[in-house]
Parts: C-alpha cells; structure tokens; sequence
C-alpha cells in the first residue's frame, strides 16, 4: 500500500474518505509536519498508488482497519493520532476499539451529504 509521510515526532496518521487519494490531506500534513510531528496519509487498496485488492467485493471496514494495522507495524509505529473524515469515520472507530493500546486520539468529520441546487 502506499504511503506519503513528512516530518518527524509522534505520528499523526490520515485517512482519506472514499473516492480521495492521500494527497487530499497534504495542506494539512505541511502543517501538521511544521508543528512537530510526523504527519502520514495512505491510499487504501484500490485508490491512488495502492493497488486493488483480489476480490474487491469481499473486503469489509475490518480488512481496511486490519490493512491500516499491518502499516503501522511496518512503520514500527506504536502509538498514533488517527483523523479520517466521512465514511472512513468507521475505520477509525473500529481501530479505536480494536487497538486501543495503539491510539493516542482520533478525530473524526461528519459525513455530510451533498445536496443540488
């Protein structure tokens, strides 16, 4: 899976919302990065530089969350900040309670449905 990460210090790790790609969280990993951290995004499988995953339509938030376990591991990454806004929300509620050893917080956006004018 691919990964872009800037800056150093405790990790804050974002989770682009379906149909992004990582790159939608760069003006706030420069920030977050400025303000001493280690800021990261991933492309989940199948968006961006990830490749798609057998059987796509197999894949459940668990796999996504187990996805983002095998990352940070990777990363030797013990301890993050996860943010993720939309429907991703679920991934890092599930991670949350899956993995509480391995959160320092997460925060999370609504999902806000769009309306036409």
């Amino acid at each position: 899976m691919h990964v872009a990460e800037i800056g150093s210090g405790p990790a804050v790790v974002f989770l682009h919302r379906f149909l992004e790609i990582w790159h939608s969280w760069w003006h706030q990993m420069l920030a977050v990065a400025n303000g001493g951290f280690r800021a990261a995004a991933l492309d989940f499988r199948g968006y961006g530089l990830s490749q798609v995953p057998a059987e796509p339509e197999e894949k459940t938030f668990k796999d996504l969350v187990d996805d983002l376990l095998e990352i940070l591991d990777s990363f030797e990454l013990q301890k993050v900040f996860l943010v993720g806004k939309d429907f991703v929300a679920v991934v890092v509620y599930h991670f949350a309670l899956l993995h509480q050893d391995g959160i320092s917080t997460c925060n999370t956006g609504p999902a806000i449905p769009a309306f036409g004018s």
